[in-house]
């Protein structure tokens, strides 16, 4: 199965395209797409969402993970990531690529097997996971790819195939 994974952003947003197969990942293409601060807000969306497709188009993911919006103390940045996040929605829905919302408690579950985990302990799963010698870069890249592999460890246990084969 190949999954994109979506860290989303007005400013940066990470991606991770991944292949998974029997517990098995690979990691195909990560970076970042990237808006440059003084650019009209409606613009930077636009060139989110052109970046989007040809990333989609490009990677033929079947399934893309994006982490689910958390309003932190920042309401006014969180407003421009959800409008930022709704782009990419709708970029995957026009590729009719399924969206799986993940929050981050449930990726540190999926990776490390604690909702608390610190960011190093992420990475270093990330990167063991993928049997690299060293963490992806940046961070953005990162917690997209981290993503990735949490839906891929939750669509491919035996649970969720055994709930796919019963139709349960």
């Amino acid at each position: 199965m190949r999954i994109l994974g979506i860290d989303p952003g007005y400013g940066t947003t990470g991606f991770g395209l991944l292949e998974a197969a029997g517990g098995n990942f690979q990691i195909l293409r990560y970076g970042v797409i990237t808006t440059p601060p003084g650019m009209d807000f409606p613009m930077r969306l636009e060139v989110l969402y052109h970046d989007m497709r040809e990333l989609l188009e490009a990677g033929k993911p079947e399934a893309m993970a994006i982490e689910e919006l958390f309003f932190g103390q920042n309401v006014t940045t969180g407003i421009g990531v959800a409008q930022a996040r709704g782009v990419i929605l709708l970029s995957a829905a026009q590729q009719s690529v399924p969206v799986f919302e993940y929050k981050p408690m449930q990726v540190k579950q999926a990776l490390v097997g604690y909702g608390n985990a610190t960011k190093h302990q992420m990475m270093d799963m990330t990167r063991r996971l993928l049997h690299l010698e060293r963490a992806p870069r940046p961070d953005d890249a990162a917690d997209a790819i981290a993503i990735a592999l949490c839906h891929g460890r939750s669509a491919t246990s035996l649970l969720a195939r055994a709930s796919q084969r019963t139709g349960i």
